[in-house]
C-alpha cells in the first residue's frame, strides 16, 4: 500500500563501492541522520528474480542511513558481486525525505553498471513534486478507510528491523 523506493543493480567495480559509500557517509552526516557501516561474512538476504524468491547467502558490506523516525532505514547493502536489492519505504515520513533519498540514488547512478529503481510516488521518473503528494495522500486515505475499522485493523506498525507494516489485522 505505502509509497516505496525500489532499487537494484550491480556496481561497477570496487572503487564505484568505495565511492558510493563514501558518498552516503557525507550525505547522512550533511543531513545530520544517523548511519551505520555493514560488514557481515555470512548473512541471508531474501531476494525476488523475475517474480521468483531466492535467497543470497555470504558475506554483504555497505552503510544503512537512518533518515527519520517515521522512514524505513536507506540500506545500500552490497552482495560480494557488489550487487543490490534493496527498497525504502518513506510514506510516513516528511516528503522531503522521499525526495532527498531519490536525489541521492540520482547522484550516484554512475557508479552502477546496471541499475533499475522503481518509485512508487514516480518522483524518480518525473521530478513532480506535485504528483508524488498526490500519490502519498491517496495512500493516506485508502489506510485511513481501514483504520475507521479499529476493532479490525491497526497501523503503521514499526518492526525491530526498522520496516514498517501499513496496516495490521486484530
Amino acid at each position: 500500500m505505502g509509497i516505496t523506493v525500489h532499487f537494484e543493480g550491480k556496481l561497477k567495480d570496487e572503487a564505484s563501492f568505495k565511492a558510493i559509500c563514501s558518498n552516503a557517509e557525507a550525505f547522512a552526516k550533511e543531513m545530520e541522520w544517523p548511519f551505520s557501516l555493514i560488514s557481515e561474512q555470512e548473512v541471508k538476504l531474501e531476494r525476488t528474480r523475475d517474480e521468483e524468491d531466492w535467497d543470497y547467502i555470504g558475506p554483504v558490506k555497505g552503510v544503512e542511513i537512518f533518515p527519520h523516525e517515521a522512514c524505513e532505514p536507506f540500506r545500500l547493502e552490497f552482495d560480494k558481486d557488489l550487487y543490490i536489492q534493496e527498497f525504502t519505504k518513506t510514506q510516513f515520513a516528511p516528503v522531503e525525505i522521499h525526495v532527498l533519498l531519490v536525489d541521492f540514488l540520482r547522484s550516484n547512478l554512475e557508479m552502477f553498471e546496471s541499475i533499475e529503481v522503481i518509485d512508487e510516488g514516480e518522483f524518480f521518473d518525473t521530478n513532480d513534486l506535485e504528483l508524488l503528494n498526490k500519490h502519498l495522500q491517496a495512500c493516506d486515505a485508502q489506510l485511513e478507510k481501514y483504520l475507521e475499522q479499529p476493532d479490525k485493523y491497526y497501523g503503521p506498525v514499526k518492526l525491530e528491523n526498522g520496516r514498517i507494516v501499513d496496516l495490521m489485522e486484530q
